[in-house]
């Protein structure tokens, strides 16, 4: 407004302030409603109302104010006085409508300056009876349009927030009642089913209604409100869907606590609930195996593979990485593993082969000690987590959870006996293997420093022989025995050696060599590595299997023996002998056992 005309309004609401104090008259009230100041003149209009029920013009021009009261009233946050705005004009507009005549507009031609035309026909500017009218008529049908649409939309909006809410108490209450998305899959059962049902449909009533709310708000005409929505997922269980929404602002988010219900619904009836059948029937399938092994006494090893093989514990680690009931199936599955050596390996518990006992008792060993680590692992599990989140699986599989936890406890004691027991075999039968036995004696296969066994071995060749001195009453004499599965040698004999130069007190200088001929002929050669006058004491022996010992001499060789080199074809036997020079000689022996050179 410009300065003049702000002038002229003061001037107005000043002469119309000074009328109101005597009697308001209209010619002055005019002027302030020409210049459109509503709010001001409403307190004189209403008071020249009430004393003047037959002014046409005072009825339209209230049924005007009250249409600009409305303008300002929130649609959502004012709708009763918004709505009562809208009424209070229609009514004022009925009012004025029918006082609207040719005779009124004649005669009041001033208070209708806001419809004053040029007329096309005459040039002349006039107000018609028909102008003001249509106006009317015009303000009647949009006025009456908006009322009609806002009861409802309000409505839709007040039923889409309120939904929405109580979608999102529904969420909060699933999400408050496990601790994670584990325990949700896990723990559910049919009630869960249903209140993801219940969730499912107010969260789509409220998209509905608020879809509707949308329909009308776009078809009411121009408001502060245009709420854009997006919808966001629940990808995590416990940290989204929490937080409320604000219906008022254009940038509307909302969780989608529908495509989440769904989803987990799926999930759970495809599967969960045949997940759950499974594990039945997969409990059932290594109780048949457990029968036969009983039953029949035979191994159900190569049976176990083809179970494995159609294991579902995968499936089930989607949803816990550390499942009760594989623990349980792995336990009762290694538990038929060993009881299936216990059977393959029963042909070897009596053999006089020791290395296949020690081996069949080492896979034993291995079969138990995992059966009783994974059985260890079971006993230390939370059972009360177990029991909430494996309620099906326990209830059919095993009756109650005291009868499981009693079964695993029963297994892992089992497990441990026997591998105290089973280790104890095996350190005996590791012991056979380190002797020769040769009744009444034992010759050692190894090399000991205490002076406690007559028998001192030289050369140990792991299960061909052994070779080395005997002392009887300090005396020395050579030895020497094939080492068979069994211990118990097939091949041995002992023979003269240079007892005074292989005395017992010289045994850390005596070494030996030895060589065989396709384990038919045999040499064992002893020395000392202390030179007496005519050189280096040796003891040669010529073993085979068909003559026995073939013949023993004694040497002396100017350098130490360092290598055995027999040929078959002459039955000569190469002793190379070198110096810490490195000189070397050759001694050759005919096959009677005499040295040549």
């Amino acid at each position: 407004m410009s300065g003049k005309g702000t002038l002229i309004v003061a001037f107005l609401i000043c002469q119309v302030t000074f009328a109101m104090a005597q009697k308001v008259k209209y010619k002055d009230l005019i002027e302030l409603l020409n210049a459109k100041q509503y709010e001001m003149a409403e307190p004189f209009l209403k008071r020249y109302l009430k004393e003047n029920d037959n002014n046409a013009s005072a009825y339209l021009y209230m049924g005007i104010v009250y249409q600009e009261k409305s303008l300002q009233k929130d649609l959502l946050k004012q709708t009763e006085p918004l709505i009562i705005a809208l009424d209070s004009a229609i009514y004022f507009y009925e009012k004025a409508y029918p006082l609207i005549t040719e005779k009124e507009i004649k005669r009041n031609d001033e208070n209708y300056q806001m419809y004053i035309r040029r007329d096309m026909r005459t040039g002349e500017f006039r107000v018609t009876q028909s102008d003001v009218q249509l106006d009317i008529e015009t303000r009647l049908k949009s006025l009456k349009e908006k009322r009609e649409k806002i009861k409802p939309l309000k409505s839709y909006f007040l039923q889409a927030e309120k939904q929405y809410g109580r979608a999102r108490e529904f969420y909060l209450g699933i999400q408050n009642k496990y601790a994670n998305e584990k325990e949700f899959y896990l723990r559910s059962d049919d009630q869960l089913l249903v209140e993801l049902n219940n969730l499912i449909a107010v969260y789509d009533s409220s998209q509905a209604a608020f879809k509707s709310y949308k329909s009308i708000l776009d078809n009411i005409g121009k408001t502060t409100y245009n709420q854009q929505l997006s919808l966001l997922d629940i990808t995590d269980f416990k940290r989204d869907g929490a937080t409320a929404a604000d219906f008022l602002v254009n940038d509307l988010k909302l969780w989608d606590y529908s495509r989440w219900a769904q989803k987990s619904s799926d999930v759970i009836q495809k599967e969960i609930i045949p997940l759950r059948d499974n594990l039945i029937s997969y409990d059932i399938e290594i109780n048949k195996l457990d029968k036969k092994l009983r039953t029949d006494s035979v191994s159900v090893r190569n049976d176990l593979t083809k179970l494995v093989d159609k294991l579902i514990q995968s499936q089930l680690k989607k949803f816990d990485p550390d499942p009760l009931p594989s623990g349980v199936f792995n336990m009762k599955i290694a538990e038929l593993e060993y009881f299936s050596d216990l059977i393959s390996n029963k042909p070897f518990r009596d053999t006089t082969n020791v290395a296949l006992r020690l081996s069949s008792l080492e896979k034993e060993i291995a079969s138990v000690r995992k059966l009783d680590s994974i059985a260890k692992k079971l006993v230390a599990r939370d059972f009360e987590k177990d029991e909430l989140d494996y309620k099906h699986f326990i209830s059919n599989a095993y009756g109650t959870p005291i009868v499981l936890r009693a079964n695993i406890k029963r297994t892992q004691e089992f497990a441990h006996r026997e591998l105290v027991k089973k280790e104890k075999e095996l350190e005996d039968s590791a012991q056979l293997l380190k002797w020769v036995f040769v009744a009444p004696d034992s010759v050692p296969l190894f090399h000991e420093e205490t002076d406690k066994h007559p028998f001192k071995p030289l050369v140990i060749v792991n299960d061909n022989y052994t070779m080395g001195l005997k002392y009887v009453d300090s005396v020395a004499v050579g030895y020497f025995y094939s080492i068979t599965p069994s211990r118990i040698p097939d091949l041995g004999l002992t023979f003269p050696v240079d007892a005074p130069n292989f005395k017992k007190r010289n045994l850390p200088i005596i070494k030996g060599l030895a060589s065989h001929e396709n384990d038919q002929v045999y040499f064992a050669l002893i020395y000392s590595e202390s030179k007496v006058a005519e050189g280096f004491p040796v003891t040669v022996a010529r073993i085979s299997r068909t003559d026995g010992l073939a013949w023993n001499n004694n040497y002396k060789f100017e350098l130490k023996p360092s290598e055995l080199i027999y040929s078959a074809s002459s039955g000569e036997l190469t002793i190379k002998s070198t110096s810490p020079t490195g000189e070397s000689k050759i001694v050759v022996i005919d096959k009677t056992g005499k040295k040549l050179q």
